[in-house]
């Protein structure tokens, strides 16, 4: 999530998340109270504008196969763990009829965590293996530092295998939304890549 994350060395409580103030992001790995503030604007840009272009395609249907469900900070509760990725997003085969809860204990599909430099050791290192422990299938790390794209799938024994390492403004199909091209330079700027030769004199 956002920086500086600050971590609180005791056992932590469902009531630790809650008192929280509502200007931090708390969850709850391994026992421990992490609390970072909101995202700095280039990691917001990245995430919302990532959601924007899965949006329609995955979850509407409108230019691809539809069948996902996509969310913007879900509260999962996966076993003692209670962690918000940036997005995630369910099958619905998996998640027929969409919760009416605050949070949500079926782990996701697939997760997207946007890297910030106070964060990032925390979401490889904390965060990924509860994750594969719950059997999410797909993650995606986003730097939009560095400009990085990273695509880690679970493999056997629950090992997190590098599908696809990328960066700057490669053209990429990325699973499982390989469906539809991804021009990453749209999650740094925000804008679609202008046609061939348009910029041309």
């Amino acid at each position: 999530m956002g920086e500086p994350a600050k971590k609180r060395p005791q056992v932590a409580t469902y009531a630790d998340l809650e008192a929280v103030p509502s200007h931090l992001v708390g969850e709850i790995i391994g026992g421990t109270l992490f609390m970072s503030p909101r995202p700095a604007m280039p990691h917001a840009l990245a995430s919302s504008t990532l959601g924007m272009v899965l949006g329609p395609p995955f979850q509407l249907g409108v230019g691809g196969p539809g069948g996902w469900w996509l969310l913007f900070e879900p509260e999962l509760r996966l076993d003692s763990d209670v962690l918000v990725p940036d997005l995630a997003g369910w099958r619905r085969e998996r998640m027929p009829d969409f919760p009416e809860t605050a949070a949500t204990s079926l782990p996701p599909d697939w997760v997207c965590e946007v890297l910030s430099p106070s964060t990032a050791t925390d979401d490889r290192f904390d965060k990924l293996p509860v994750y594969a422990r719950e059997g999410v299938t797909w993650v995606w790390l986003i730097d939009p530092i560095k400009r990085t794209l990273e695509v880690h799938h679970l493999g056997p024994r629950k090992r997190w295998e590098a599908e696809l390492l990328v960066k700057g403004e490669a053209v990429v199909r990325a699973a499982p939304f390989d469906a539809i091209e991804l021009p990453l330079s749209i999650l740094w700027n925000g804008k679609l890549p202008a046609p061939p030769g348009e910029n041309e004199s």
